[in-house]
């Protein structure tokens, strides 16, 4: 499949990624608009996701795998729902370009109203209250306690943006 070297990735995930097995098929998930996310599926149907960057030129800040790898690894300690993550691989040699690699969580995607139309008008509330207590939940993070105090600038952003 293009963006992704099947027998340089398929020995990463078997030393990357515990009981994952050869054969391996590979899944393009569609609807992002920038780096390339693909489901990694082994022999016996389990999924893991791989992310790396589109293919062609890139600006390396644009599509950043390790600093996407860094905050998704910071926040598994935290209260904020993450998948787990296997690694983070920077060898162009293995695929290319850097990737790394989190669990597979099934879900539905509410990327536009056609989608919604499925969510029971009960479960609407919820539904929110949900969203709003997970980014509650992100806004409290200590951000140096759990590693990403290096991430931003923290002074003088009302300046920065006038």
């Amino acid at each position: 499949m293009e963006g992704i070297d099947d027998s340089k990735v398929g020995a990463w995930l078997e030393a990357n990624v515990p009981g994952f097995e050869a054969p391996y098929q590979y899944e393009l998930i569609t609807g992002g608009h920038s780096n390339l996310t693909f489901a990694c599926i082994d022999n016996s149907g389990s999924r893991v996701v791989l992310r790396r960057p589109p293919l062609g030129h890139v600006l390396e800040s644009a599509h950043d795998m390790g600093r996407e790898h860094k905050i998704i690894s910071a926040l598994e300690s935290s209260s904020v729902p993450v998948p787990k993550t296997y690694g983070l691989c920077s060898d162009p040699e293995v695929n290319g370009a850097s990737f790394y690699v989190m669990d597979f969580i099934d879900g539905v995607v509410l990327n536009d109203s056609t989608v919604s139309v499925a969510i029971q008008d009960s479960d609407r509330p919820a539904l929110g209250e949900h969203v709003i207590n997970i980014l509650c939940d992100l806004h409290a993070v200590d951000i140096d306690a759990v590693g990403l105090g290096d991430l931003g600038r923290k002074e003088a952003y009302l300046a920065r943006q006038l």
